[in-house]
């Protein structure tokens, strides 16, 4: 195995071979339930192990259980970065903590060779994600992208637009927050009206875009969340630490006026 980490049952490898890959479309299918034209090819995932990304998968009892991908990125000022595009769990296996093993492989990996900065997508609405993102790893959001992906065929997206946060992941140090300036909610049982009230869920996420952006446009973060029994409630303040290339959007910004 190349860079094996075991730890229960459960071992994590890089994944090198035409074989591994195959596997992996296969599990794209079983979590997510895309048709083939949504499905990431083996092709991508040679390319993405032999330019610099990351292709993860774990194991239990010689079956692929989970994995996790990664590509390079460059943002505007040259700085580095991985753009983490996929994590997928098997569903027996989610809630056991390895989707955080694969996060913490991933940061392991990207700091041995020079990396600070792992970015990726998530879709706001699935407030178990998001709390996971923000509050377990430390993650904060400064971009909101509607429709990120067009229309999905994973019933997992209930019809509705690929509406997407961008996560930031400072691997080698924590984002410092500053004081919480505001709050934005959504009913904590979104999963349910998604399902059950699509125009109602429609009206909820557009009403997050909006607020989302005001709020990206105030010069304001994502940098916590909270819930109780009735709200999931993402929390914006400022961060005390400038990310690489936010001077130069600031400055766009500037003269877009």
């Amino acid at each position: 195995m190349n860079a094996a980490e075991s730890g229960g049952s459960i071992v994590i490898e890089d994944l090198i071979t035409e074989e591994q890959f195959r596997e992996v479309v296969q599990l794209q299918k079983t979590i997510w339930g895309f048709s083939d034209i949504d499905l990431l090819p083996v092709r991508f995932f040679v390319v993405a192990g032999k330019i610099g990304g990351q292709v993860f998968g774990a194991y239990s009892g010689g079956r692929m259980v989970a994995f996790c991908l990664a590509i390079p990125g460059l943002k505007p000022d040259g700085t580095a970065y991985l753009h983490s595009h996929m994590l997928g769990v098997l569903p027996e296996y989610r809630n056991t903590g390895l989707g955080r093993r694969l996060k913490m492989h991933q940061r392991e990996n990207a700091l041995a060779r020079g990396i600070d900065l792992i970015e990726w997508t998530f879709d706001p609405l699935e407030v178990k994600n998001a709390y996971f993102n923000i509050e377990r790893l430390g993650a904060v959001v400064r971009r909101y992208v509607r429709n990120q992906y067009g229309a999905s065929s994973s019933p997992l997206a209930g019809g509705l637009p690929t509406d997407r946060c961008v996560a930031e992941w400072w691997i080698s140090r924590r984002q410092e927050r500053g004081a919480v300036c505001e709050g934005v909610r959504l009913p904590v049982d979104i999963a349910e009206i998604r399902g059950s009230d699509p125009m109602r869920a429609r009206a909820i996420q557009t009403e997050l875009a909006d607020q989302f952006e005001a709020a990206f446009q105030r010069g304001l973060a994502v940098i916590g969340v909270e819930r109780d029994d009735t709200w999931f409630t993402y929390l914006f303040g400022e961060t005390l630490q400038q990310a690489p290339g936010e001077a130069l959007q600031q400055q766009a910004r500037g003269e877009a006026r």
